[in-house]
């Protein structure tokens, strides 16, 4: 009887604590320097999904090696719904160019939801006489290894684009990694490297001002903000195709009653229009899937960027 009291415990715990869940802070882990499209999915979620949770949600900036640092914090940290991590398109990424990581992206990881999306461009200081991606191939090529593009770091969306575009292109330019994609726009705005390709959330402001120059969006269709801009499609690279993503991700032993919590809560917040509106000044799409569609939609990344690193050799250290 005792034993069978004490299996029967066991079951239940999870319940249990899903009831309680959650009855203090939860942490949000951003694994890049604040200023950043992840930073920003991070913080226009973290504050209305802490009102519905009824504990504050605390955005904790963890930059470092392309996103390892922040996400083997949450890899290894406790499952008990108190530390979540907001993935990023490099989570597909580094599986594909990592012969050896800290952590499974698949294994180590539970998904809960997709919260945003954004299209990226191509952008260059001022200073550099490229107008167009043809142009800024041209250029590449008669300065072979002189150009260089910014990133976020390694395996980050911002390097991957680089890398297809000198793989279709036929180009050698030098990879600049940074602890974030704001910090290698900050290096872009002062004419310290050639070129980024960040989302529109961090380009559109900086173009519009003048500060930047887009030669091409990285999705597949022209985008509103900058109509007139052509896609990498138009300019003769279809290869070269990054939109970036973002969503909530729990390490793998969290009780599955806490992930559904936290997924149900976090679609609401979704829902609600100053969140949706503020994606959308973003230049951002609004998703809100479920754990299972999530978890899929990841696997499905990693398996298209391991062709892309297989065809372009493209390894990290």
């Amino acid at each position: 009887m005792y034993k069978l009291l004490i299996i029967l415990l066991f079951l239940l715990s999870p319940a249990i604590q899903a009831a309680d869940y959650p009855v203090r802070p939860i942490r949000l882990v951003v694994a890049y320097a604040p200023g950043g499209t992840t930073d920003f999915a991070a913080r226009v979620t973290a504050p209305k999904l802490g009102e519905l949770l009824g504990q504050t949600v605390v955005v904790d900036n963890r930059p470092g090696a392309g996103s390892l640092l922040g996400s083997d914090v949450v890899a290894k940290g406790a499952p008990d719904g108190y530390t979540l991590l907001m993935a990023d398109t490099a989570f597909g990424i580094i599986p594909a160019i990592y012969a050896k990581l800290p952590f499974n992206v698949q294994k180590d990881f539970a998904a809960i939801t997709q919260v945003m999306s954004v299209p990226n461009a191509l952008v260059v200081h001022p200073a550099v006489a490229a107008r167009s991606v043809k142009e800024i191939v041209e250029l590449a090529k008669a300065k072979p290894g002189q150009l260089t593009f910014g990133s976020g770091g390694v395996g980050t969306p911002l390097h991957m684009a680089g890398e297809q575009l000198k793989v279709a292109a036929g180009i050698n330019m030098l990879h600049v990694p940074h602890k974030g994609a704001a910090p290698a726009m900050t290096s872009l705005l002062g004419g310290q490297i050639t070129m980024v390709f960040p989302t529109l959330t961090l380009a559109v402001p900086q173009v519009r001002t003048g500060k930047v120059r887009a030669l091409a969006v990285t999705s597949a269709k022209r985008v509103a903000a900058l109509s007139d801009v052509a896609t990498t499609a138009e300019a003769g690279f279809p290869m070269v195709d990054a939109t970036s993503w973002f969503g909530l991700v729990a390490p793998a032993q969290v009780p599955r009653p806490i992930l559904n919590r936290l997924g149900v809560e976090t679609a609401k917040v979704l829902k609600l229009a100053e969140v949706r509106e503020r994606i959308e000044a973003q230049h951002g799409d609004v998703v809100g899937n479920t754990p299972s569609d999530f978890a899929k939609f990841i696997a499905s990344e990693i398996a298209n960027w391991t062709k892309v690193a297989k065809a372009g050799n493209i390894k990290a250290d």
